[in-house]
């Protein structure tokens, strides 16, 4: 982790600065492309190329039991993480839909889920059986949330090395709204009843239980809220770790990083804290429904691009948002200048 880390550079300013350039020089008002000239610029800086390639993506979802669901805080059981995921893999689930819309390869990785998985067309680097219940005892060891960061990183490579150019991130575990719920507190040391929401969609009593759990785990463990291992070891989960791994292992090659929800955007705070440059190699897709969402993006100073009501996860909002990602390489790649479609650049005075 530490060498990944050593190779995450500050993104390429002076490209950005060429990339203005040329948006600046397409036939179009100065900016009047809003934020997919902001986007093209920082695809620009991300790869160090005036103009990027980000085709092909790789949709990446982690999956991962926790233990603190037996606490009641999910409208699911625990068994419907194995159940989702072998929907997953047969194609029927609705970052199958997206990312097959988007041109993008899916792989699921096994991190944590608590059942064997039978059948192929999964990567299985499950580190335990599920997190601990940690209204109780450690979420896992440090040891454990370290090798989860690795099995992120490592899974990260292997996409980018077989030609991946960007990365969809995802996740899927009950339970894991409560756990993101739980880091984000620690980070931002925000109330508890400011980032809780509904996750799967559980009701007033329970939304009230789970905030309860969270707050009585919160004392039972006191984390360190500047060390980043201390706080998944505690009170994390293992697709959260992954993903923020999947972060660095992106930033370190220099691919840019779609960042889905309310879960993937806690793993960002989490990958930053590990590593602060990685923050200008991640786009926020999309704004999720729950309300630790904007907690999660305002302590990174973030804005998405898109805001639809979503709040599935899976990476479903990261591989929606993929099409501006393209959009803005071929307004930058396929625009005429002024000069190459002969129209004048200057304005008429009024």
């Amino acid at each position: 982790m530490k060498e990944t880390i050593s190779r995450i550079t500050t993104v390429d300013k002076k490209v950005g600065k060429d990339v203005q350039h040329r948006l600046d020089n397409l036939t179009k008002p100065i900016g009047s492309l809003g934020k997919l000239e902001q986007l093209a610029v920082q695809l620009g800086e991300i790869t160090g190329a005036t103009y990027p390639v980000v085709s092909p993506p790789a949709a990446l979802v982690f999956a991962a039991d926790h233990g603190i669901a037996a606490e009641g805080v999910s409208a699911y059981p625990s068994e419907v993480t194995a159940q989702m995921v072998y929907n997953f893999l047969n194609g029927g689930a609705a970052i199958n839909v997206l990312a097959k819309k988007s041109g993008a390869s899916f792989t699921l990785v096994d991190i944590g889920v608590n059942a064997d998985l039978e059948g192929t067309g999964f990567i299985n680097q499950k580190i335990r059986y599920g997190t601990g219940n940690f209204l109780k005892e450690k979420a896992m060891s440090r040891e454990e949330a370290e090798a989860a960061i690795k099995v992120g990183i490592n899974v990260a490579e292997q996409m980018i090395e077989k030609g991946a150019r960007s990365l969809i991130l995802g996740e899927m575990g009950i339970g894991n709204t409560t756990a993101s719920s739980a880091l984000l507190a620690c980070i931002t040391d925000k109330e508890v009843s400011e980032i809780v929401g509904r996750g799967t969609g559980v009701s007033d009593d329970i939304l009230r239980h789970k905030e309860a759990v969270i707050k009585q785990a919160l004392l039972f463990h006191n984390p360190n809220q500047y060390d980043a291992i201390d706080m998944l070891a505690k009170v994390g989960g293992l697709e959260i770790a992954g993903m923020a791994g999947a972060m660095l292992g992106g930033a370190a090659h220099r691919v840019p990083i779609l960042v889905d929800g309310f879960i993937s955007t806690v793993a960002a705070n989490v990958a930053v804290m590990l590593a602060p440059n990685v923050k200008d190699y991640l786009i926020f897709g999309h704004l999720s429904q729950e309300q630790g969402h904007r907690v999660a993006l305002e302590r990174l100073a973030e804005s998405p691009l898109l805001d639809l009501n979503l709040r599935l996860g899976e990476g479903t909002g990261a591989a929606l948002a993929f099409s501006l990602v393209e959009a803005s390489v071929a307004i930058l790649t396929e625009m005429a200048s002024f000069e190459e479609a002969n129209v004048s650049k200057e304005k008429k005075e009024s």
